[in-house]
C-alpha cells in the first residue's frame, strides 16, 4: 500500500510474510497465493505491498538463478503484490516448532550473515518496483548478548562495513538503492536504540542504519519521542519501521495477571519480559522465567516480547502497547517529513497465541492481517497521508 505524504515524498506499507513462514522458493510462491493475495483481495486494493522473508535456501535459490527471480517478480506481479523491503533478522528455521534462541544465529560476527545479507540485497533489487529505487532490509541487532566479546565486535563491524561498500557497488550496477538497519530486540548486543548509535555512528555509512520494530521499542520502556529524537540528532538513518504492539500487564502482583500472562508463554518464540523501575530495567529472557517467583519487580508494570495484533488487544486484565506505535508513527511520518518511507506490520505469532485466539482457518488469518494493514492504513490517513491507488 502506498501513501502520498504531505510533503510529497511516497511512504510504503506492507505486511511481514514471516508470519507464514516458507523456507524454499517453492513454498514462497505459495505464500503469495494462498495468503499474500487473498489479503490484497479482502482489502479491495489492486497492488499490495508486502515484506518479504526470504530463508538462505529460498535467497540463495533466487540470486543463483536469473529465471528464478524473473519468475518471482512475474508472480508478484500477476498477484497484484509489490515489494520494497525485506526481513532478513532469521536466517532459516522460523516455522521449526522451536525457534528460541536459534533466530540469533548467525549473527554478524558470522560470515554466513554477511553473504546471506548480500544476497537478500541483490534480490531486492531485481524485485524493486519499476517507479521505485530504494529497498530496505532489516537484520539481527549484531548478535545475542551472551558469548560477545571485542573480537566479536571487531568482526561484526568489519562485516557491516564490508556490507556497506557492497551496497554502494550495487546502486552502481543497477542504479537500486538498498539499505540494511539493525533492529534493536531485548536481550541483544543492541537491545534499545540508544545502543544502536554507537556501533552505527562508529561503522559512518549511511547504507547501515536502524529498523524501528515498535513492540521492541515498547518491551524495552523506550519513549518513542526521545528515542527518535537521539537518532535523529546523532544522525542514525530510520531505515525502516516495523509496526508491532507488546503484551502489557499493567499489575503483574495480582494472580489473575500472573494467569492471564502464563497463556501466552509458550515453547516456540522467545518472549524476553522487562520491568521498568527507577534503579532500571529489569529483565528475563523468557515470559516463562518472568512468571517464576520474584525474577522481576512486581509493583511495576511488564511488558513482554509478544507481538499481538494490532487490532485486537488482549482482554483485560492485559493490554497491548498500541499507543506507543502510535506515538511512534506519529514521530516518524506525521511532521514535515517522514523519518522513514518503509513501514512493515508484523505479527509472526498467530500461531503462538493462545488456542481460543489462534485462527482456525486460512480464511481467520486472511482477516486477521487485513485488519491490522487497515488499522495502520486508518492510523497513517489521520496524520495526513493520503491514501495513493
Amino acid at each position: 500500500m502506498r501513501f502520498r505524504h504531505p510533503d510529497g515524498s511516497t511512504v510504503h506499507l506492507a505486511y511481514c510474510t514471516n508470519v507464514h513462514p516458507a523456507e524454499t522458493l517453492d513454498g514462497v510462491l505459495a505464500q503469495l497465493r494462498d495468503h499474500c493475495e487473498p489479503v490484497r483481495r479482502r482489502l479491495g486494493r489492486d497492488r499490495l505491498g508486502i515484506g518479504l522473508w526470504l530463508a538462505h535456501d529460498a535467497a540463495h535459490a533466487l540470486v543463483t538463478d536469473p529465471s528464478a527471480l524473473r519468475g518471482l517478480r512475474t508472480e508478484l506481479d500477476r498477484r497484484g503484490l509489490e515489494v520494497v523491503t525485506l526481513n532478513g533478522f532469521p536466517y532459516e528455521g522460523f516455522g521449526a516448532e522451536e525457534v528460541k534462541y536459534r533466530v540469533y544465529k548467525p549473527d554478524w560476527a558470522d560470515p554466513e550473515r554477511l553473504e546471506h545479507t548480500t544476497a537478500l540485497a541483490r534480490v531486492l533489487a531485481g524485485l524493486l518496483p519499476e517507479d521505485v529505487t530504494d529497498g530496505s532490509i532489516s537484520t539481527l541487532p549484531l548478535a545475542w548478548r551472551t558469548a560477545y566479546d571485542d573480537a566479536r565486535a571487531d568482526k561484526a563491524r568489519t562485516a557491516l562495513v564490508t556490507l556497506a561498500e557492497r551496497l554502494d557497488a550495487l546502486q552502481e550496477l543497477t542504479g537500486r538503492s538498498i539499505r540494511v538497519g539493525l533492529e534493536p530486540e531485548p536481550g541483544c548486543v543492541v537491545e534499545t536504540t540508544h545502543d544502536a548509535i554507537a556501533p552505527l555512528t562508529a561503522i559512518g555509512h549511511d547504507r547501515i542504519g536502524i529498523c524501528v520494530d515498535t513492540c521492541h521499542l515498547a518491551t524495552s520502556f523506550e519513549d518513542p519521542h526521545t528515542a527518535l529524537d537521539a537518532l535523529t540528532e546523532a544522525r542514525v538513518p530510520v531505515v525502516k519501521s516495523q509496526l508491532s504492539a507488546a503484551l502489557h500487564a499493567e499489575h503483574p502482583r495480582l494472580p489473575e495477571v500472573r494467569a492471564s500472562l502464563a497463556a501466552f508463554a509458550e515453547p516456540r518464540f522467545l518472549h524476553q519480559t522487562r520491568a521498568a523501575t527507577a534503579t532500571g530495567l529489569h529483565g528475563t529472557d523468557d515470559l516463562d522465567e518472568a512468571l517464576v517467583g520474584d525474577a522481576l519487580p512486581d509493583t511495576t508494570p511488564w511488558r513482554a516480547h509478544f507481538h499481538v495484533p494490532l487490532h485486537a488487544a488482549p482482554a483485560a486484565p492485559l493490554t497491548s502497547t498500541l499507543p506507543v506505535l502510535k506515538a511512534a508513527l506519529t514521530r516518524l511520518v506525521g511532521g514535515p517529513h517522514p523519518l522513514t518511507r518503509h513501514l512493515e506490520v508484523e505479527t509472526y505469532t498467530w500461531q503462538a497465541l493462545p488456542p481460543e485466539l489462534r485462527p482456525r482457518a486460512r480464511a481467520q488469518l486472511t482477516d486477521g492481517i487485513a485488519a491490522e494493514l487497515a488499522l495502520a492504513r486508518d492510523l497513517l490517513t489521520d496524520l495526513g497521508l493520503k491514501e495513493l491507488p
